[in-house]
């Protein structure tokens, strides 16, 4: 473990590793009021890394007094990698358990997921139902689904032939598909962003850090993942998080996991808020952090009244869940 100071203020961001049951190091950052009585744990997405939550973990107003955890997925960032055979949504949310027992043993902790990260923390809730409205007070769905990923939008390439061929082909000569990847990345350029971002315009700067994530992330993670998106299906998992506030927030243009998705939790889970953020795409966590950690917050608010805590509420929000389209 190591720490650095923010130059910026008196948090402290602390770098850490949490090694799985199986024997997986993964790369962990915490950071804001480490003695926060609220943990707060990210969880991003497919191809990238926890470097994705970066612009909303800005936007987290220092007044709610929370500490901001995450982590890279096995594969991803700076994790380290495992057999293929353990790139599935079930071993990920296993995963999260053994973060959750490494670096906040105790005390409330609120889960907030973008697409895969959204998935991981729903399995995680039907695999632990126990820990919901117990250890887990609030969750936040952004950008993601809970079953059907193949019925719409770019989603439905995974029901494509070529999907599994190119499965197939970086089974059968990984070193190949990760040259043929490395060349081709300039190429996929323009298919990434129109894949990622919605119809405003996105800072270049943006666009380069999602391409630089996707580019980062090994071959082998980025194909072996689809099987399970492919039969992906936690709907008898939405029911539990009635028990807790839950936060449903997607942009209006996701290609990805169209607004459809989000409409369809939100109404499977009773006293749940869906955000609509206006004209973002799939990487409405990049494109909008400020939509999002006004989400966030207002999520964080929520979870403290429910348990009996307004100390720290700082949104002036009221409680209850409501449809919001965001701008």
């Amino acid at each position: 473990m190591f720490t650095t100071q923010n130059a910026n203020g008196p948090s402290t961001t602390v770098h850490s590793t949490v090694v799985t049951p199986d024997g997986v190091r993964l790369a962990v950052r915490e950071e804001g009021d480490l003695s926060a009585d609220l943990t707060v744990l990210l969880l991003h997405g497919h191809c990238l890394r926890s470097e994705s939550w970066a612009y909303v973990r800005d936007q987290i107003d220092p007044n709610l007094s929370v500490r901001v955890v995450s982590y890279d997925h096995r594969g991803h960032g700076d994790s380290e990698e495992a057999p293929a055979s353990t790139y599935t949504i079930g071993q990920l949310a296993d995963d999260l358990h053994a973060v959750i027992d490494a670096v906040a043993p105790t005390g409330p902790v609120m889960l907030v997921g973008h697409s895969m990260g959204g998935m991981t923390a729903i399995t995680y809730a039907g695999r632990y139902p126990a820990e919901i409205g117990t250890r887990i007070v609030g969750m936040g769905l952004v950008a993601t689904a809970a079953s059907n990923l193949s019925d719409a939008g770019f989603g439905r390439l995974l029901r494509n032939p070529a999907t599994g061929w190119f499965q197939a082909a970086v089974r059968r000569a990984p070193g190949l598909m990760r040259r043929v990847k490395h060349l081709g990345c300039r190429a996929l350029a323009p298919v990434i962003e129109t894949a990622e971002f919605g119809n405003r315009k996105v800072s270049p700067r943006i666009v380069a850090l999602a391409a630089a994530m996707h580019n980062q992330t090994p071959i082998t993670t980025m194909a072996t993942f689809l099987s399970s998106f492919r039969t992906f299906d936690e709907t008898d998992s939405l029911g539990v998080l009635a028990e807790i506030p839950t936060l449903v927030l997607c942009g209006t243009a996701d290609l990805m996991t169209p607004l459809t998705h989000s409409v369809t939790i939100a109404a499977q889970v009773r006293g749940a808020e869906l955000v609509c953020v206006d004209g973002a795409g799939h990487s409405v966590i990049l494109e909008q952090p400020a939509a999002v950690a006004h989400g966030i917050a207002r999520l964080i608010s929520r979870a403290r009244a429910a348990s009996g805590d307004t100390a720290h509420d700082a949104s002036g929000d009221s409680v209850g869940a409501r449809v919001v389209l965001a701008a």
